[in-house]
């Protein structure tokens, strides 16, 4: 990886993990992905091609703020992102932006203009539409599909039925006990990565 896009996921991580959500107070039905061991997998990802900078497309399937999307963005074609609740969504801009100054105060990397968030079910047709009209790409155009323990057994079906062979499904939030899905093969030479990052495959 760049030394400069690794000092901006540094810094990305930091930002965003200090605004940790989850588990106790008013959002503790809320979870919120850890970037800096989101960080920590990248390399591997990449070596393994699970992830092949620029190339690769990405979809977040319960994406909240939109960190992971921002995070990712910098190896992704498409960085795609979908969120049930509205009022979660709307948080993604105001930290964005002050991510922005952030990364410009540093003279680090602005964020990619591949970054398309959507307010929908991740379980329905009529999301992928919309996403399909917005952006161009298609349910089967997504290479890794992403969730932080949410209705995983619902995306993982979705996944076996409409998504293309080879594409990855990742489950963060898994540690010791790893779900079967029919359709999917567990790749166990990485999982858990990080003790915390699970991998399926198609």
């Amino acid at each position: 990886m760049d030394k400069t896009i690794k000092s901006t996921l540094t810094s990305i991580s930091e930002f965003y993990d200090q605004r940790q959500v989850g588990n106790v107070g008013p959002l503790g039905f809320r979870r919120s992905t850890n970037l800096k061991i989101l960080l920590n997998c990248l390399n591997r990802l990449i070596e393994e091609q699970i992830i092949i900078p620029d190339i690769s497309t990405f979809l977040d399937l319960g994406c909240a703020d939109g960190r992971v999307n921002v995070f990712l963005s910098y190896l992704m074609k498409i960085s795609i992102g979908i969120e049930l609740d509205e009022w979660t969504l709307d948080e993604y801009q105001p930290l964005k932006d002050k991510l922005d100054i952030k990364l410009k105060n540093a003279g680090l990397i602005a964020p990619p203009k591949n970054i398309h968030l959507f307010q929908g079910d991740a379980i329905r047709d009529e999301i992928y539409h919309t996403i399909g009209n917005q952006t161009g790409c298609l349910f089967e155009d997504i290479d890794i599909f992403y969730t932080y323990l949410m209705l995983n057994a619902e995306i993982a079906e979705l996944i076996v039925k409409k998504a293309k062979k080879g594409a990855v499904f990742m489950i963060y939030g898994l540690d010791r006990i790893m779900p079967h899905y029919n359709g999917l093969q567990l790749i166990k030479s990485l999982s858990p990565l990080e003790g915390i990052l699970a991998m399926y495959r198609k």
